[in-house]
């Protein structure tokens, strides 16, 4: 039995993409031990459903599910949200923090022809949000999260698919700012204080395999990185709060393209068009 001294439970339900390893992992163990429901995402069935074990055996919950989509196709991105649709009638918190980056190799395209990190950090995330606005919408206070990154470059419009001079880090960069990009406009197009987006780099190369195998050392924890995720997702002082960039828990200033009204709409259309979002979807 609860005692009085016990926090209460949270009662959300919270999606995380990319949540099968590195920080989406340790954000959801956290929100799982707190008692919320907690949608696990990632694209491997196997990875997804020891993720699922694993959580399910330290915290104890029986409130935690997986689904399985490859955020590098928009149709999986689309039945991912028609799942989550189906499957719950709210939905409190979306933290978009799956991302991949390319540390060898040349270009690679995502399966709708997409500049691939493009395509998997920012598109799909961008998509995945507009489709399941409305059920945030009927949650709310409801948050949203992206999870993006200090090391950001502007967007080239007449090359954003980066056919010209390709570099990984680039195009991480790029779709990095992209990301903030949405978070800002989102804020702007929203208006409304019960449903708040804002952008967080975590922390500088996370103890992740991905920064592992990209640049053979780690910097920070993830728990510090989950700490900074966590705090966006649950924080009571950053109620109302939206429309801001994080570095690590304080307040910081991203790249200057991401505060141009006019790149942010040239963005915002661009992703309409490539993600095929209908007129209804739009706030």
């Amino acid at each position: 039995m609860r005692s009085s001294a016990d926090p209460a439970p949270d009662e959300r339900t919270i999606l995380i993409t990319g949540s099968t390893d590195g920080l989406g992992l340790a954000v959801a163990r956290a929100l799982a031990a707190s008692g919320a429901t907690v949608l696990l995402h990632g694209r491997d069935e196997t990875r997804a459903r020891a993720a699922f074990d694993q959580i399910r055996a330290e915290t104890g919950s029986d409130r935690v599910r997986f689904y399985l989509a490859d955020l590098s196709s928009l149709t999986e991105v689309g039945r991912l949200a028609e799942e989550v649709e189906a499957d719950h009638d709210r939905l409190d918190v979306l933290v978009n923090n799956a991302g991949i980056a390319l540390g060898r190799g040349g270009r690679r395209l995502s399966r709708d022809g997409h500049e691939l990190t493009f395509a998997v950090n920012y598109l799909s995330h961008f998509l995945l949000t507009m489709l399941l606005l409305p059920l945030l919408e009927r949650s709310a206070p409801a948050r949203i999260v992206n999870v993006a990154s200090i090391g950001q470059a502007p967007i080239d419009f007449d090359d954003v698919m980066l056919e010209r001079g390709y570099e990984p880090f680039r195009a991480y960069a790029q779709s990095k700012v992209a990301q903030i990009m949405f978070t800002f406009e989102l804020a702007a197009r929203l208006e409304r204080p019960d449903v708040t987006v804002n952008a967080v780099h975590p922390a500088t190369l996370m103890d992740t395999k991905v920064v592992r195998a990209t640049y053979g050392r780690a910097m920070t924890s993830v728990e510090e990185g989950a700490a900074a995720v966590l705090r966006l997702v649950s924080a009571p002082d950053l109620e109302g709060v939206t429309g801001r960039y994080f570095e690590g828990t304080r307040e910081s200033t991203a790249h200057e393209q991401a505060y141009d009204p006019e790149a942010r709409r040239r963005l915002w259309e661009l992703s309409e068009r490539l993600s095929g979002l209908t007129s209804s979807r739009r706030p």
